[in-house]
C-alpha cells in the first residue's frame, strides 16, 4: 500500500470556536491566535493506493466559492487539492474512491467543481463517492446551527451524477481487507473515522474532526461547531482510550504541525499525546 498526504493549503478560524468552554489563557499556549482571534489550521487529506484502488480520504475546501466565502475564511497556503495530488504522481482521473467523512464544508469542498458556465460536476471523473445515508440527509435537510457548514453545492451534483454510494449505517463495517469504517456522532451526525490497517504492526485512524489536532486529545478540548459536545466527550473516551491500548496512529487533518500522533493514559485514565511522528516516520514502523 502506497499512503500519501495531501496538501489542501491552510483556512483560519476562530480559537473560541475551535476549543470550546476552554479558556483562552489555556489553549493560546499551544496555538496561536491573530490580532481577530483566528488561528491558522491545515486540511490534510490522505490518499491510498493499494490492489487496484487509489482511495482519497476528504477533499479540503475546493475553490468553486464565490469571494465573500473566501473572505471569512482567510485561505492561504501554496497546497491546493489538484497540485498536491498531481505532485504526488497522480491525475484526478487516477482516484476510484472518495471517501468523505462528513459534509462540512473544509471536508467536502473539493469533491465538486465548476466549469466556467456555471455547471457543477464531480471533480474526480472515474470515481464512486461515499458517506453514509443518515449523513446525506442530515445535510441535505440541515439544522439551524450547521446550516452555513453544509452547502448543496458541495454534495448534491454527486447524488445527481449518480457517484454517491452509502456505507452502512454499522460502527466496524468492513469496506475492504485495508479499511474498516468507525462512525461518530458528536461533532455532526455519522461521521466517518477511516481505520486503515498498513501491515500487521501499524493500524492509522483518520481522525476527521473528532481529533482535529494534536490540541484537542485532552477530554475537555472541545469544538464549539460540535452538536453534541457530551456525546463528543463519551466518544473521545473511548476511542481514545481503545487506539492507546492498540497502538494505533492517528492521522490528523487539521494541525498544522503534526501529522499523526500516538496516545497514552494516565495514571487516572485520561488521555494525551505520547509521540508527535511524520506519516513517513509511521510507515517506517
Amino acid at each position: 500500500m502506497k499512503i500519501i498526504p495531501i496538501d489542501n493549503g491552510h483556512f483560519k478560524l476562530d480559537g473560541g470556536a475551535m476549543f470550546g468552554v476552554v479558556p483562552k489563557t489555556l489553549w493560546s499556549k499551544m496555538i496561536p491566535a491573530d490580532e481577530n482571534n483566528l488561528c491558522s489550521w491545515t486540511m490534510r487529506s490522505l490518499l491510498l493506493d493499494y490492489n487496484d484502488k487509489v482511495v482519497l480520504i476528504d477533499t479540503g475546501l475546493g475553490d468553486k466559492q464565490d469571494e465573500k466565502f473566501f473572505s471569512h475564511i482567510y485561505q492561504h497556503g501554496e497546497g491546493t487539492l489538484k497540485k498536491s495530488i498531481e505532485r504526488a504522481g497522480y491525475e484526478l482521473s487516477d482516484i476510484t474512491d472518495v471517501i468523505l467523512t462528513h459534509f462540512h464544508f473544509d471536508h467536502v469542498g473539493g469533491a465538486v467543481d465548476k466549469s466556467e458556465d456555471g455547471r457543477l460536476y464531480p471533480a474526480f471523473p472515474n470515481a464512486t463517492y461515499w458517506t453514509t445515508e443518515r449523513h446525506y440527509e442530515w445535510a441535505f435537510n440541515p439544522n439551524a446551527r450547521e446550516r452555513a457548514s453544509f452547502l448543496k453545492e458541495n454534495f448534491v451534483p454527486l447524488k445527481e451524477a449518480g457517484v454517491l454510494k452509502f456505507f452502512p449505517e454499522e460502527n466496524g463495517y468492513r469496506w475492504d481487507d485495508r479499511i474498516t469504517i468507525r462512525l461518530s456522532y458528536g461533532h455532526t451526525e455519522s461521521m466517518i473515522l477511516p481505520e486503515i490497517k498498513i501491515n500487521d504492526k501499524v493500524t492509522i485512524i483518520y481522525a476527521a474532526d473528532l481529533i482535529p489536532s494534536a490540541h484537542h486529545v485532552g477530554l475537555p478540548y472541545i469544538m464549539g461547531y460540535d452538536i453534541r459536545p457530551l456525546v463528543t466527550l463519551s466518544e473521545k473516551t473511548e476511542f481514545l482510550t481503545a487506539w492507546a491500548d492498540k497502538g494505533y496512529y492517528l492521522f490528523l487533518e487539521h494541525d498544522k504541525e503534526t501529522e499523526c500522533i500516538t496516545i497514552k493514559m494516565d495514571d487516572r485514565g485520561r488521555p494525551g499525546v505520547d509521540q508527535r511522528l511524520t506519516l513517513q516516520e509511521v510507515l517506517a514502523q
